[in-house]
């Protein structure tokens, strides 16, 4: 159901699925999410039955379970990208098509690509402390009906003036600074998604995450500027930086919230970063 769909697609969903695949000649079990973290159990539990494929149908946090799941084996992820971003299916380029990105990844020779982690927590594509954290929460939140791109613009414009930034102290490959942010990103693809590109260095099978820093010099460049961030332009921002890095750490004098792929966390007043290295198949 992820982007603001209704819940009668979902069967609709399954079927498509299964006759795609069966369309390439192949077999598959097809099951829906229950709650946070299913999609989870039910990758590991599809490896440990033999899959040679697992694919997951949906937005960036049901990819993020899955792919968290598959780190570090060999059964490949593939995607079906159907959320209110698809960062990493964009960055990918897959199809937006539900048969054409089934029938690719079914024929696809697997690739690896880099996985980043963040206090603990897997990521697949960007991780945030600030701003997006901030956005990701609100969006996220029991009470928000608004799901979809509109959903999250309304949000973000309306954080765009609440949003207060922090000072935080960094460690980026042994290199120490402070910096009061509006956001610091951790990124290992280059979107957050719909193009959004908030580290256009950044590339998902470097062996290196791309650190991105957004400094506030004033509130009204910070309103001016942080849109540019999600429509494109982001290394024209004032106040932006970045680094190329393996691991790092980010503190602060409080426990700091941050997302992982869009999914908010609660984390502590330090938050240790590194990058896993080709430790994700990925069939596409």
């Amino acid at each position: 159901m992820s982007g603001g769909r209704r819940s009668g697609t979902v069967a609709a969903r399954a079927q498509r699925a299964i006759t795609a695949i069966e369309r390439h000649g192949d077999g598959a079990e097809v099951f829906v999410t229950e709650r946070h973290g299913h999609a989870r159990e039910l990758a590991k539990s599809a490896v440990r039955r033999g899959a040679r494929l697992v694919m997951a149908w949906g937005g960036d946090g049901t990819i993020n379970e899955v792919a968290s799941a598959l780190a570090f084996d060999e059964v490949p992820l593939g995607i079906i990208p159907a959320g209110s971003g698809n960062g990493l299916a964009g960055e990918l380029r897959i199809s937006r098509r539900p048969e054409v990105a089934i029938a690719s990844a079914l024929a696809a020779v697997p690739r690896a690509i880099d996985v980043g982690e963040i206090d603990g927590r897997l990521f697949v594509n960007v991780a945030g402390v600030g701003f997006d954290a901030y956005v990701a929460a609100a969006f996220n939140a029991p009470g928000n009906r608004r799901r979809g791109l509109l959903g999250y613009a309304r949000l973000g414009c309306r954080a765009l003036v609440t949003y207060v930034p922090r000072r935080y102290r960094l460690d980026l490959d042994g290199a120490r600074s402070e910096s009061r942010a509006v956001l610091i990103g951790v990124a290992n693809g280059a979107q957050y998604g719909n193009n959004a590109r908030i580290a256009p260095s950044a590339t998902v099978d470097d062996g290196l995450l791309d650190l991105v820093v957004v400094e506030e010099s004033s509130r009204l460049r910070t309103l001016l500027n942080v849109p540019r961030l999600f429509t494109g332009g982001a290394e024209r921002v004032s106040g932006y930086r970045s680094a190329k890095i393996r691991r790092g750490s980010i503190e602060s004098d409080g426990p700091i919230d941050f997302h992982v792929d869009g999914e908010p966390v609660k984390g502590g007043a330090t938050l240790k970063i590194r990058v896993h290295p080709g430790a994700l198949m990925i069939a596409c």
